[in-house]
């Protein structure tokens, strides 16, 4: 069944575009809910101030999509999250806060352009985020997840660092056996004195 949309559906068409629907689906949804109607000359006459209207409307909109999705793109967004000592974070970063940081830096996101592929439920450096301004606008950014200030994280590099204090009291140790090879010499020269 031909439908004359009347406003615009998503995964459809736009206001004023003529679709191919199932006869159940316009008389059922389309048709009740207001969103279509039978294509008539008056109808579509009625309309084509409006289609013409929405089409420059989605032009500047596009446009203005494009200029956000080039500025962000490559663009890294750096969220503290809490973590425990392996870099596991107390849940997980959501689009809301990928969002909020890039619009911080001064770029034109909205929460639902986020596209994660999986959740980001610890510290490190995700590359591939996706954003999807539209069906046509995709970019890439970079996501860099630090832990906050009071997290148990500790870095792969200072675990490392750990190790050489076991060396300073190895140190310590050897310096005690050093000093007690010393004293009986010392003994032996007081022992000489005495007998001059």
């Amino acid at each position: 069944m031909k439908i004359l949309l009347l406003s615009d559906v998503d995964n459809l068409g736009w206001l004023g575009d003529i679709v191919e629907v199932k006869d159940g689906y316009a008389r059922n949804y389309i048709v009740p809910q207001g969103f279509g109607t039978i294509p008539t000359d008056a109808n579509i006459r009625a309309i084509a101030k409006e289609k013409a209207k929405r089409a420059e409307h989605r032009i500047q909109e596009s446009n203005r999509l494009r200029k956000a999705a080039d500025a962000v793109s490559g663009a890294e967004a750096v969220i503290a999250a809490k973590c425990n000592q392996q870099g596991h974070l107390f849940g997980s970063v959501s689009q809301a806060e990928i969002a909020g940081n890039l619009r911080e830096q001064g770029f034109e996101v909205a929460d639902e352009v986020i596209k994660l592929s999986e959740h980001i439920k610890a510290v490190g450096t995700y590359t591939n985020v996706a954003l999807k301004f539209n069906a046509d606008i995709k970019v890439k950014i970079t996501v860099v997840v630090v832990p906050t200030e009071d997290s148990e994280y500790v870095p792969p590099a200072k675990a490392e660092e750990v190790e050489p204090e076991q060396d300073d009291s190895q140190a310590v140790q050897d310096s005690e056996t050093v000093q007690d090879s010393q004293e009986p010499e010392e003994t032996a020269e007081a022992a000489e004195t005495e007998e001059a």
